[in-house]
């Protein structure tokens, strides 16, 4: 990375602070008013998205927008110790607070306040994944079972242990990987479908309209499923597995990592025969996560070295929001309204910043 880069945007507009522990995942709540950082020593962590007194950028004359800067110190951190182990697993919940669950065979509820509810306890087998649907269907993920819990109780067992749980956005279909593949639960006809791939898929997508669902696999490449008519779609040519993918907000991209930039796909619709283009700039590290924005064409980007840039798809310009340098990226989340992103670090780094679309309107990114 450039090290001369402008001013990193979380100096200008953001708030850090130190968890000491890993930030194994992060999530804002339903309302987005906070964001929540599970971390590897059990602590779920939240972050207020409201800073009375913190930065601000204000229309100029003739400066486009001028940056105020913070008159009062950011709230401090929340942290409630809620699993006895490493937290695998967070999702938003329904009820407006979040779903964590354990290497403990916890899945708690917790709310904004910190007021806490177990939900599942099974001794001696840990929950690694946990999953909502838009309508508040939760499902969570514990080796080769899969349960509904809820309003909704029901079960699945899988040929392997699940890696990775995702419902679509637009009805109760719940996509699990696992070895071999991809298995598609139709939960309300309590029906299932194995979409068979080569390895072991360790992330998965679901297309906004969830016509596509696609997989980053073993083999350095992603392999995705047209589901009105079971196509196969096999993309290529990685230099490591994509461990993160993420759909920009209007479905014609596929970001993922997997590679020196973060890599963009077309999916309008996809083509084996297509190439596919990279966008921000390449690193000392690899990219380790991406996040589409949800409502703009523009991707954040993090990576193992430590750097956070925002750019557009195939486009070479960048926004610095953390400079090269510290420990990896290991989780990014966009607010719902895409005002302010979240990000952690394998160092325990927790950082909000602020970013108004204002300032994409100013950079030229629309």
């Amino acid at each position: 990375m450039n090290v001369s880069a402008p001013t990193p945007l979380v100096e200008l507009l953001g708030a850090c602070w130190t968890a000491h522990a890993s930030v194994t995942a992060a999530t804002w709540n339903v309302g987005g008013t906070h964001a929540g950082f599970t971390l590897g020593d059990g602590t779920l962590v939240l972050a207020s998205g409201e800073w009375e007194g913190g930065p601000q950028l204000k229309a100029h004359e003739t400066r486009g927008v001028e940056l105020i800067k913070a008159t009062a110190p950011p709230p401090p951190l929340a942290r409630f110790a809620i699993h006895d182990g490493a937290s695998l697993g967070l999702a938003a919940d329904a009820d407006g607070g979040f779903l964590s669950a354990g290497d403990d065979g916890r899945l708690v509820q917790m709310d904004i306040d910190g007021n806490v509810r177990q939900l599942i306890a099974q001794h001696g087998r840990r929950i690694d994944h946990v999953a909502v649907s838009r309508s508040g269907v939760r499902a969570y993920a514990s080796g080769a079972l899969v349960r509904l819990i809820g309003a909704m109780e029901s079960e699945l067992t899988l040929p392997a242990s699940s890696t990775a749980l995702m419902f679509a956005p637009t009805a109760q279909r719940l996509a699990i990987a696992h070895a071999g593949g991809v298995t598609l639960w139709d939960t309300r006809a309590a029906t299932s479908r194995l979409f068979a791939c080569a390895g072991s898929p360790r992330a998965i997508a679901w297309s906004p309209d969830g016509r596509y669902l696609v997989a980053g696999t073993e083999g350095n490449a992603l392999h995705g499923w047209r589901l009105p008519d079971g196509d196969d779609i096999e993309l290529g040519g990685y230099a490591l597995q994509p461990g993160s993918l993420s759909f920009s907000a209007d479905g014609r991209v596929l970001v993922t990592s997997g590679g020196p930039r973060a890599v963009c796909w077309r999916f309008d619709p996809p083509d084996a025969d297509d190439r596919p283009r990279e966008c921000g700039v390449a690193g000392s590290a690899p990219v380790s996560v991406v996040a589409c924005h949800p409502s703009l064409s523009l991707i954040a980007v993090g990576y193992r070295s430590g750097a956070v840039l925002l750019c557009q798809p195939g486009g070479a310009d960048v926004l610095f929001v953390r400079a090269n340098g510290g420990a990896a990226i290991s989780a990014l989340a966009w607010a719902p309204d895409g005002g302010r992103l979240a990000y952690g670090t394998e160092a325990g780094e927790i950082a909000l910043v602020y970013l108004p679309h204002a300032l994409f309107r100013i950079s030229g990114s629309h």
